[in-house]
Protein backbone atom coordinates (compact mmCIF):
# COMPACT_ATOMS: atom_id res chain seq x y z
CA UNK A 1 0.00 0.00 0.00
CA UNK A 2 1.85 3.18 -1.00
CA UNK A 3 2.29 5.41 2.05
CA UNK A 4 -0.37 8.41 2.34
CA UNK A 5 0.39 12.01 1.50
CA UNK A 6 0.78 14.68 4.54
CA UNK A 7 -1.90 17.30 3.18
CA UNK A 8 -4.35 13.97 2.56
CA UNK A 9 -3.79 12.65 6.02
CA UNK A 10 -3.67 15.86 7.85
CA UNK A 11 -7.09 16.67 5.98
CA UNK A 12 -8.58 13.20 6.97
CA UNK A 13 -7.92 13.42 10.63
CA UNK A 14 -9.49 16.90 10.51
CA UNK A 15 -12.47 15.69 8.67
CA UNK A 16 -13.33 12.66 10.27
CA UNK A 17 -14.14 12.46 14.20
CA UNK A 18 -10.74 10.44 15.15
CA UNK A 19 -10.61 9.39 18.21
CA UNK A 20 -6.58 8.19 19.32
CA UNK A 21 -6.65 4.87 18.09
CA UNK A 22 -7.40 6.01 14.81
CA UNK A 23 -4.94 8.99 14.95
CA UNK A 24 -2.27 6.25 16.19
CA UNK A 25 -3.03 3.71 13.04
CA UNK A 26 -3.06 6.72 10.35
CA UNK A 27 0.17 8.03 12.17
CA UNK A 28 1.70 4.71 11.99
CA UNK A 29 0.55 4.28 8.51
CA UNK A 30 2.12 6.97 7.20
CA UNK A 31 5.89 5.96 9.63
CA UNK A 32 5.28 2.42 7.28
CA UNK A 33 4.79 0.30 10.75
CA UNK A 34 2.20 -2.01 11.47
CA UNK A 35 0.06 0.05 13.87
CA UNK A 36 -0.25 -3.24 16.42
CA UNK A 37 3.88 -2.67 17.45
CA UNK A 38 2.41 0.64 18.94
CA UNK A 39 1.17 0.19 22.26
CA UNK A 40 -0.03 1.91 25.60
CA UNK A 41 1.61 5.60 26.02
CA UNK A 42 4.20 4.69 23.47
CA UNK A 43 1.70 4.56 20.90
CA UNK A 44 0.12 7.88 22.06
CA UNK A 45 3.43 9.84 22.20
CA UNK A 46 4.60 8.44 18.80
CA UNK A 47 1.43 9.50 17.37
CA UNK A 48 1.06 13.00 18.81
CA UNK A 49 5.10 13.15 17.83
CA UNK A 50 4.03 13.09 14.19
CA UNK A 51 0.56 14.63 13.71
CA UNK A 52 2.25 17.56 15.47
CA UNK A 53 4.78 17.59 12.62
CA UNK A 54 2.35 17.28 10.30
CA UNK A 55 0.68 20.29 11.66
CA UNK A 56 3.66 22.29 11.67
CA UNK A 57 5.15 21.42 8.38
CA UNK A 58 1.88 21.28 6.15
CA UNK A 59 0.02 24.65 4.64
CA UNK A 60 -3.09 24.21 2.66
CA UNK A 61 -3.27 25.60 -0.81
CA UNK A 62 -4.60 29.41 -0.47
CA UNK A 63 -4.02 29.57 3.48
CA UNK A 64 -2.22 32.70 4.66
CA UNK A 65 1.05 32.59 6.01
CA UNK A 66 0.87 34.26 9.57
CA UNK A 67 2.30 36.93 10.24
CA UNK A 68 3.94 40.52 8.92
CA UNK A 69 4.01 39.10 5.36
CA UNK A 70 -0.02 37.82 5.84
CA UNK A 71 -2.90 38.73 3.93
CA UNK A 72 -4.53 41.96 5.74
CA UNK A 73 -2.09 42.13 8.56
CA UNK A 74 -1.59 45.42 8.18
CA UNK A 75 -4.12 47.65 10.35
CA UNK A 76 -4.88 50.22 7.16
CA UNK A 77 -8.18 48.66 5.08
CA UNK A 78 -8.88 51.41 2.84
CA UNK A 79 -12.40 51.73 1.28
CA UNK A 80 -12.69 49.41 -1.77
CA UNK A 81 -14.39 46.63 -1.40
CA UNK A 82 -12.09 43.60 -0.81
CA UNK A 83 -11.40 40.53 -3.30
CA UNK A 84 -14.24 41.93 -5.22
CA UNK A 85 -12.11 41.31 -8.67
CA UNK A 86 -9.86 38.91 -8.24
CA UNK A 87 -9.59 36.68 -4.82
CA UNK A 88 -5.75 36.95 -5.03
CA UNK A 89 -5.73 40.70 -5.08
CA UNK A 90 -7.38 42.38 -2.10
CA UNK A 91 -7.95 46.00 -3.10
CA UNK A 92 -7.96 46.01 -7.24
CA UNK A 93 -8.74 49.10 -8.56
CA UNK A 94 -5.78 50.22 -5.77
CA UNK A 95 -3.14 48.14 -7.02
CA UNK A 96 -4.42 48.71 -11.04
CA UNK A 97 -4.23 52.50 -10.04
CA UNK A 98 -0.20 52.25 -8.70
CA UNK A 99 1.14 51.18 -11.92
CA UNK A 100 0.82 54.98 -13.10
CA UNK A 101 3.97 54.99 -11.41
CA UNK A 102 5.81 52.64 -14.01
CA UNK A 103 4.38 55.34 -16.84
CA UNK A 104 5.02 58.62 -15.72
CA UNK A 105 8.26 57.83 -13.86
CA UNK A 106 10.20 57.01 -17.19
CA UNK A 107 8.79 59.90 -18.69
CA UNK A 108 10.31 62.11 -16.47
CA UNK A 109 13.14 60.65 -16.08
CA UNK A 110 13.72 61.45 -20.12
CA UNK A 111 12.60 64.75 -19.55
CA UNK A 112 14.71 65.82 -16.71
CA UNK A 113 17.78 64.34 -18.04
CA UNK A 114 18.98 67.13 -19.57
CA UNK A 115 18.68 69.38 -16.68
CA UNK A 116 20.08 66.30 -14.52
CA UNK A 117 23.04 66.02 -16.56
CA UNK A 118 23.89 69.83 -15.94
CA UNK A 119 23.03 70.10 -12.28
CA UNK A 120 23.30 66.96 -11.03
CA UNK A 121 22.84 62.94 -11.83
CA UNK A 122 21.42 62.29 -8.25
CA UNK A 123 18.32 64.11 -9.12
CA UNK A 124 17.48 61.18 -11.32
CA UNK A 125 17.12 58.95 -7.84
CA UNK A 126 13.73 60.73 -7.36
CA UNK A 127 11.87 59.31 -10.67
CA UNK A 128 13.44 56.02 -10.18
CA UNK A 129 12.52 55.61 -6.11
CA UNK A 130 9.22 56.79 -7.39
CA UNK A 131 8.86 53.36 -9.29
CA UNK A 132 9.74 51.54 -6.03
CA UNK A 133 6.83 53.44 -4.69
CA UNK A 134 4.31 52.17 -7.30
CA UNK A 135 5.78 48.95 -6.40
CA UNK A 136 5.32 48.65 -3.62
CA UNK A 137 2.17 50.54 -3.55
CA UNK A 138 0.69 47.48 -5.56
CA UNK A 139 2.01 45.34 -3.74
CA UNK A 140 0.47 46.74 -0.40
CA UNK A 141 -3.11 46.52 -2.00
CA UNK A 142 -2.56 43.72 -3.28
CA UNK A 143 -1.83 42.36 -0.10
CA UNK A 144 -2.98 44.92 2.76
CA UNK A 145 0.09 43.46 4.66
CA UNK A 146 2.11 45.20 7.18
CA UNK A 147 5.37 44.39 5.41
CA UNK A 148 3.64 46.12 1.94
CA UNK A 149 2.53 49.15 4.24
CA UNK A 150 5.89 49.83 5.89
CA UNK A 151 8.04 49.54 2.21
CA UNK A 152 4.94 51.52 0.68
CA UNK A 153 5.06 54.15 3.30
CA UNK A 154 9.11 54.06 4.13
CA UNK A 155 9.55 54.44 -0.13
CA UNK A 156 7.62 57.55 0.02
CA UNK A 157 9.52 58.70 3.19
CA UNK A 158 12.99 57.92 1.05
CA UNK A 159 11.69 60.09 -2.25
CA UNK A 160 10.85 63.00 0.24
CA UNK A 161 14.17 62.95 1.87
CA UNK A 162 16.28 62.55 -1.70
CA UNK A 163 14.13 65.88 -2.75
CA UNK A 164 14.93 67.59 0.30
CA UNK A 165 18.74 66.86 0.02
CA UNK A 166 19.28 67.70 -3.77
CA UNK A 167 16.21 70.19 -3.94
CA UNK A 168 16.26 72.36 -0.49
CA UNK A 169 17.11 75.63 -1.31
CA UNK A 170 21.21 76.95 0.05
CA UNK A 171 19.26 80.12 1.96
CA UNK A 172 16.80 78.41 3.99
CA UNK A 173 19.17 76.34 5.20
CA UNK A 174 19.78 75.97 9.34
CA UNK A 175 21.93 78.74 10.07
CA UNK A 176 24.82 75.79 11.29
CA UNK A 177 24.75 74.31 7.87
CA UNK A 178 27.95 75.56 5.40
CA UNK A 179 26.95 73.30 2.13
CA UNK A 180 24.53 70.87 0.27
CA UNK A 181 26.99 67.51 1.41
CA UNK A 182 26.47 68.56 5.35
CA UNK A 183 22.70 68.97 4.15
CA UNK A 184 22.29 65.98 3.06
CA UNK A 185 24.29 64.12 5.81
CA UNK A 186 21.67 65.95 8.16
CA UNK A 187 18.73 64.70 6.26
CA UNK A 188 19.81 61.03 5.90
CA UNK A 189 20.38 60.76 9.79
CA UNK A 190 16.93 62.59 10.46
CA UNK A 191 15.45 59.96 7.54
CA UNK A 192 17.00 56.85 9.38
CA UNK A 193 15.08 57.69 12.36
CA UNK A 194 11.94 58.29 11.19
CA UNK A 195 12.24 55.08 9.43
CA UNK A 196 13.05 53.35 12.73
CA UNK A 197 10.39 55.48 14.51
CA UNK A 198 7.72 54.24 11.68
CA UNK A 199 7.43 50.96 13.32
CA UNK A 200 6.35 52.14 16.80
CA UNK A 201 3.13 53.71 15.30
CA UNK A 202 1.85 52.31 11.67
CA UNK A 203 -0.89 54.26 11.24
CA UNK A 204 0.14 57.36 11.85
CA UNK A 205 2.94 57.55 9.41
CA UNK A 206 0.78 58.68 6.43
CA UNK A 207 -0.46 61.63 8.61
CA UNK A 208 3.61 62.30 9.45
CA UNK A 209 4.18 61.80 5.37
CA UNK A 210 1.08 64.50 4.71
CA UNK A 211 2.63 67.19 7.12
CA UNK A 212 6.05 66.96 5.29
CA UNK A 213 3.96 67.63 1.94
CA UNK A 214 2.78 70.93 3.98
CA UNK A 215 6.21 71.80 4.69
CA UNK A 216 7.19 71.65 0.93
CA UNK A 217 3.95 73.87 0.36
CA UNK A 218 5.04 76.65 2.45
CA UNK A 219 8.68 76.11 1.20
CA UNK A 220 7.26 76.62 -2.10
CA UNK A 221 5.06 79.62 -0.81
CA UNK A 222 8.11 81.38 0.48
CA UNK A 223 10.31 80.77 -2.86
CA UNK A 224 7.51 81.83 -5.08
CA UNK A 225 6.27 85.16 -3.21
CA UNK A 226 9.05 86.99 -5.50
CA UNK A 227 8.27 85.37 -8.77
CA UNK A 228 7.02 87.18 -11.76
CA UNK A 229 7.02 84.85 -13.88
CA UNK A 230 3.20 84.08 -15.24
CA UNK A 231 4.02 80.40 -17.07
CA UNK A 232 5.90 79.29 -13.44
CA UNK A 233 3.34 81.11 -11.39
CA UNK A 234 0.79 78.96 -13.58
CA UNK A 235 3.02 76.00 -12.81
CA UNK A 236 2.76 76.81 -9.24
CA UNK A 237 -0.90 76.94 -9.54
CA UNK A 238 -1.36 73.89 -11.06
CA UNK A 239 0.94 71.85 -8.45
CA UNK A 240 -1.09 73.30 -5.95
CA UNK A 241 -4.28 72.78 -6.90
CA UNK A 242 -3.20 68.52 -8.02
CA UNK A 243 -2.11 68.36 -4.53
CA UNK A 244 -5.52 69.69 -2.39
CA UNK A 245 -7.01 67.60 -5.18
CA UNK A 246 -5.48 64.38 -4.61
CA UNK A 247 -5.03 64.94 -0.47
CA UNK A 248 -8.92 65.71 -0.39
CA UNK A 249 -9.46 62.00 -2.17
CA UNK A 250 -7.05 60.78 0.83
CA UNK A 251 -8.74 62.04 3.43
CA UNK A 252 -12.23 61.32 2.00
CA UNK A 253 -11.79 57.92 1.04
CA UNK A 254 -10.38 57.38 4.66
CA UNK A 255 -12.98 59.27 6.97
CA UNK A 256 -15.85 59.25 4.12
CA UNK A 257 -15.88 55.52 3.22
CA UNK A 258 -19.48 54.86 4.61
CA UNK A 259 -20.66 57.83 2.11
CA UNK A 260 -19.02 56.37 -0.52
CA UNK A 261 -20.01 53.35 -0.40
CA UNK A 262 -24.03 54.20 0.03
CA UNK A 263 -23.11 56.20 -3.39
CA UNK A 264 -21.62 52.79 -4.69
CA UNK A 265 -17.93 54.75 -5.32
CA UNK A 266 -15.07 53.24 -3.63
CA UNK A 267 -12.05 53.94 -5.85
CA UNK A 268 -11.13 57.91 -4.28
CA UNK A 269 -7.99 55.94 -3.11
CA UNK A 270 -7.15 55.30 -6.56
CA UNK A 271 -7.73 58.72 -7.82
CA UNK A 272 -5.37 59.89 -5.08
CA UNK A 273 -2.71 57.42 -6.89
CA UNK A 274 -3.17 59.15 -9.94
CA UNK A 275 -3.53 62.94 -9.10
CA UNK A 276 -0.48 62.61 -6.61
CA UNK A 277 2.31 61.20 -8.98
CA UNK A 278 0.91 63.68 -11.45
CA UNK A 279 0.80 66.48 -8.63
CA UNK A 280 5.25 65.15 -8.46
CA UNK A 281 5.48 65.24 -11.78
CA UNK A 282 4.13 68.60 -11.11
CA UNK A 283 5.73 70.10 -8.02
CA UNK A 284 9.06 68.64 -8.51
CA UNK A 285 9.42 70.54 -12.08
CA UNK A 286 8.79 73.31 -10.49
CA UNK A 287 11.14 72.79 -7.74
CA UNK A 288 13.68 72.07 -10.24
CA UNK A 289 13.23 75.22 -12.21
CA UNK A 290 13.74 77.43 -9.16
CA UNK A 291 16.99 75.20 -8.30
CA UNK A 292 18.37 75.67 -11.90
CA UNK A 293 17.99 78.95 -12.16
CA UNK A 294 19.84 79.32 -8.09
CA UNK A 295 22.56 76.90 -9.16
CA UNK A 296 23.06 76.75 -13.08
CA UNK A 297 21.94 80.36 -13.91
CA UNK A 298 24.44 80.10 -17.03
CA UNK A 299 22.08 77.22 -18.23
CA UNK A 300 19.18 79.71 -18.43
CA UNK A 301 16.97 77.50 -18.06
CA UNK A 302 13.05 77.43 -18.77
CA UNK A 303 9.83 75.55 -18.70
CA UNK A 304 7.84 74.00 -21.26
CA UNK A 305 5.52 70.73 -21.79
CA UNK A 306 5.24 67.47 -23.11
CA UNK A 307 4.22 66.47 -25.75
CA UNK A 308 3.39 69.65 -26.92
CA UNK A 309 4.04 73.35 -25.15
CA UNK A 310 0.92 74.65 -27.01
CA UNK A 311 -1.20 71.77 -25.09
CA UNK A 312 -3.24 72.97 -22.16
CA UNK A 313 -2.27 70.18 -20.13
CA UNK A 314 0.90 68.25 -20.42
CA UNK A 315 4.04 67.17 -18.16
CA UNK A 316 5.82 70.01 -17.71
CA UNK A 317 10.10 69.89 -17.97
CA UNK A 318 13.27 71.68 -18.38
CA UNK A 319 14.75 73.16 -21.38
CA UNK A 320 18.23 74.64 -20.92
CA UNK A 321 18.34 77.31 -23.54
CA UNK A 322 22.11 78.44 -22.64
CA UNK A 323 25.28 75.65 -23.12
CA UNK A 324 27.72 74.59 -21.25
CA UNK A 325 29.89 77.58 -22.98
CA UNK A 326 28.26 79.84 -21.44
CA UNK A 327 29.26 79.14 -17.98
CA UNK A 328 31.51 81.71 -16.28
CA UNK A 329 34.71 80.48 -15.28
CA UNK A 330 37.19 81.74 -12.88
Amino acid sequence: MPRPGKLHLLKHLEQSNTDGLEAVAAAAAWEGANPQVYSGLLINERATAIVSHLCLTVVYSGEKIPGVFSYESSEVDWCEDNYKHSEHVVEYFNTMSSFIFFIISPVMLYLLHPYAKERSLAIHTVWTMMMFVGLFSAYFHMTLSFVGQMLDELSILWVLAVGYAVWFPRKLFPSFIKDRSTFSRLVLGITIITSLSSFVKPTANAYALNCFGLHLLYSLAVEMRCCTDQKVLRLAKLSVALWVLAISCWISDRFGCSVWQRLNFCYLHGIWHILIVIAVAYGSTLIAFLDANYEIPYSLPGLQYWPCDKWAVGLPHIVLKGTIKTRKRC
